[in-house]
């Protein structure tokens, strides 16, 4: 009975409405768009009084339209939030999945903002004076960069893998390790982008153990192509062997059948140079005798999300004229930032890049920082117990997954908070500043934080109310 009386004193439509025309919050949207903010609030009130769920402690009319005005203003409010936001990371993992991977450069957010300020030569060939193709923008920067013949770019390296599959090996047979059947991110499976593409997969050896007679038993008149995928994502110790891309590109070439290695994170930038890793250029990969590589632009390259195919002309000729080619395609805001990267790479600027810069980072550089940083912090805020420690970062992005970059952090605590709510406090920050939780306190590895966000975390943690 309560219910039904208090469904009696729900106001109607147009009378909040008129309520919030009188106020510049309720003018800020259109007409139609405002009504069907109230109309929501009104149907979300009608059922929680109908269920017997309503918490509220309005009852009347006027209690009631003060309630729903309330929270349609702030629901206004929010709209007016963009949902993707720039946020501070300061988790040490470089190539950050949930936050977006690689940063770009400098270099790459000038070309992509001049680019997007002006029409441009995305499918115009200048010389020419008519069209063009935009799989020449970024062809001849990735052939120098890689030392392929040809060379092409869709929209990320699981988009590439499926076309590779799809116009090369639809209705053949597929040769691959079943220790490289990998489940990269969001669940998405090689052998079931292999399945989508019409490519039939034929495993061959063990988890741990693939030779090279395992390959050419499986070699028939059905079969298209060997794929080697690389294991970027995970790793396989102990009594194991492979064979090596040399001996495969071998196989293949005495059956006539493709070789293509999926090499996922695509580094261009040796860093095995700095003794991190073990991870195979795409150059060295092309140069041991695979017809085809893909890897992906937004890990271990340092630009946008894309998925980079390079390898023989003649198999790239036939990538670019299928139909797929055209659906997985890249627009011209990837296509900018993606050749100021490349360019960076071909003219030896690469440790410009953030993503490689943050790599590369030496543990003692960290530590310089975070002590400078305790030092302002402890000036500024006492509240805080604040040490450097040593730690470790990760790369991240489902690259170099047994490699752990040697880091210093600062762990903090405060006896006002808990470290969940000193945690909140930071990620719900103005500018969001995302950091990591072990033993007890949160911990900020200024290896992925630039000098500047630095600034913004010190504010942030001095204006957490004491």
């Amino acid at each position: 009975m309560r219910a039904l009386k208090l469904l009696r004193e729900l106001p109607p439509i147009h009378q909040i409405q008129e309520a919030l025309l009188n106020e510049s919050v309720g003018s800020e949207l259109p007409y139609n768009v405002l009504k069907q903010l109230i109309q929501q609030e009104v149907n979300d009130l009608r059922e929680s009084l109908l269920r017997d769920t309503y918490t509220g402690d309005s009852e009347g009319r006027d209690a009631f339209q003060f309630e729903i005005m309330q929270s349609v203003r702030a629901k206004i409010e929010s709209s007016k939030e963009f949902n993707l936001k720039p946020v501070i990371n300061a988790t040490g993992v470089v190539l950050h999945t949930n936050l977006g991977r690689a940063r770009l450069s400098d270099v790459a957010i000038d070309h992509l903002i001049h680019v997007a300020k002006s029409y441009s030569t995305l499918e115009y060939n200048l010389q020419k004076g008519k069209r063009g193709s935009r799989h020449t923008i970024v062809e001849d920067a990735i052939c120098k960069a890689t030392g392929a013949e040809a060379a092409m770019v869709v929209n990320n390296n699981a988009a590439a893998v499926f076309l590779i599959l799809s116009a090369l090996a639809k209705e053949k047979e597929v040769v691959v390790s079943r220790g490289e059947l990998v489940e990269i991110g969001g669940s998405f499976r090689v052998s079931s982008i292999m399945e989508e593409s019409g490519a039939k997969l034929k495993e061959v050896g063990t988890t741990n153990k693939t030779h090279s007679f395992d390959y050419e038993a499986a070699i028939n008149e059905e079969t298209a192509m060997l794929m080697k995928v690389h294991r970027s994502n995970f790793s396989i110790v102990g009594f194991t062997a492979e064979v090596e891309r040399e001996e495969l590109a071998s196989i293949a070439a005495k059956n006539q059948v493709v070789f293509y290695e999926d090499l996922g994170s695509g580094a261009l930038f040796d860093y095995r140079d700095y003794g991190i890793g073990e991870e195979p250029t795409v150059q060295e990969t092309l140069a041991s005798g695979a017809d085809l590589v893909s890897f992906s632009g937004d890990k271990l390259l340092g630009g946008p999300q894309a998925g980079m195919i390079a390898g023989r002309k003649d198999l790239i000729n036939r990538l670019k004229k299928h139909q797929l080619a055209r659906v997985l395609r890249v627009d011209k805001f990837t296509l900018a930032a993606l050749e100021a990267t490349l360019q960076q790479h071909m003219y030896e600027e690469a440790a410009n890049i953030p993503a490689i810069r943050d790599i590369t980072k030496s543990a003692e550089e960290i530590r310089e920082r975070s002590e400078l940083f305790q030092q302002r912090l402890e000036r500024k805020a006492s509240q805080y117990s604040i040490e450097v420690v040593e730690g470790t970062s990760q790369v991240g992005g489902g690259t170099m997954p047994s490699v752990e970059l040697p880091t210093y952090v600062i762990a903090l605590q405060t006896d006002q908070y808990s470290v969940n709510e000193l945690e909140e406090f930071l990620r719900l920050s103005n500018t969001p500043i995302i950091t990591r939780i072990q033993d007890g306190k949160i911990l900020i590895d200024l290896r992925t934080v630039t000098i500047e966000e630095e600034d913004d975390i010190l504010q942030s943690l001095i204006q957490i109310p004491k």
